[in-house]
């Protein structure tokens, strides 16, 4: 792979779907996720609660998170390979502060938009060293 390469990631139609319904539950408030795979394809989605305050934020419950990489995501043997969260207002790119508390390096980061809520928009990221690429959500 070059480095002008455009990285795909699979996400099936049923996770879409699923994320975007996770969305529009929780608006106004932002909606969060993780997905684990195995060998980076998607194997399943768990949505997460957000415990952050406010509406324009994220943060996925620590609780929750600890039970996923230390119980479930072993049991199943996988591991988190996407993030996602929601924008109920604003459109699907990252802000400074999802860049900023990006902690997952390897993960790619899913932004749901429902600024227009019909036509909901998905993008994908990699957030690394203060840097955005655009990762392509294939079927």
């Amino acid at each position: 792979m070059t480095s002008d390469a455009i990285e795909r990631f699979p996400l099936p139609q049923a996770m879409r779907d699923a994320i975007v319904a996770h969305a529009r539950r929780e608006a106004p408030r932002e909606c969060c996720g993780v997905i684990a795979g195995q060998g980076g394809s998607p194997v399943r989605l768990y949505p997460t609660r957000n415990v952050a305050e406010g509406n324009r934020l994220y943060e996925i419950d620590p609780a929750q998170l600890i039970d996923l990489e230390f119980r479930e995501l072993p049991e199943q043997r996988t591991e988190i390979i996407a993030i996602y969260h929601s924008h109920p207002e604003s459109p699907a790119y990252p802000s400074a502060t999802d860049l900023a508390l990006a902690f997952w390096p390897d993960a790619v980061y899913i932004i749901c938009s429902l600024e227009h809520p019909e036509e909901p928009v998905l993008r994908g990221f990699r957030l690394r060293d203060d840097t955005v690429q655009e990762v392509i959500l294939s079927a």
